[in-house]
């Protein structure tokens, strides 16, 4: 599943992983303040141990800024033996909705061949279900529709537009997981 960064800059495919965050806490002084979970910790670094077996590194990783989704991508970066310190931390993704989340996404550098985003429902479940061009892997879809996007859902599309382009329909769904499942 590994590209060159030439690769995407020539056309090729780019990959993109749009993830929710892992089981939260219910409770913390605010809604940004929450942490994971100890399920969630498990999920988290489940689901980085799936996308290292997928072949899947990312070139850039953006990353709400509630504690919740900083914590979850620290343990599915250990998960997959990534640098932690690759992420982007954004508030503005923290409060996004499907359209301020594609503008985020679009603003992706264009030599970048894999982009890994993690935020919050239902913004995440809404950009992965508007994404999807619908040609993708049918078992895939079906989860995806089926199970919804639970915490720790990770959906990995094939893109082959620019980031620039990015948009409904500009995805093809390769693959659905839930960490810890």
């Amino acid at each position: 599943m590994q590209q060159s960064g030439a690769d995407a800059v020539n056309g090729a495919t780019r990959r993109l992983v749009v993830m929710r965050h892992s089981k939260a806490q219910s409770t913390a002084p605010s809604d940004h303040e929450r942490a994971l979970a100890a399920r969630g910790v498990d999920d988290a670094a489940a689901a980085g141990r799936w996308l290292a077996e997928q072949g899947i590194t990312p070139d850039v990783v953006l990353v709400s800024d509630a504690l919740r989704t900083r914590q979850t991508w620290a343990q599915v970066a250990g998960g997959a033996g990534w640098d932690e310190d690759v992420a982007e931390f954004s508030e503005l993704l923290y409060a996004a909705g499907s359209d301020s989340a594609f503008d985020l996404l679009r603003e992706t550098d264009a030599d970048a061949t894999t982009l890994v985003v993690i935020g919050h429902n239902p913004t995440m479940a809404f950009v992965a279900e508007l994404i999807d061009d619908g040609e993708g892997d049918g078992d895939a879809i079906t989860d995806l529709v089926t199970r919804g996007f639970p915490t720790s859902a990770l959906a990995v599309f094939a893109v082959d537009g620019p980031w620039s382009d990015l948009g409904p329909g500009t995805g093809r769904l390769e693959a659905f997981h839930v960490g810890g499942a």
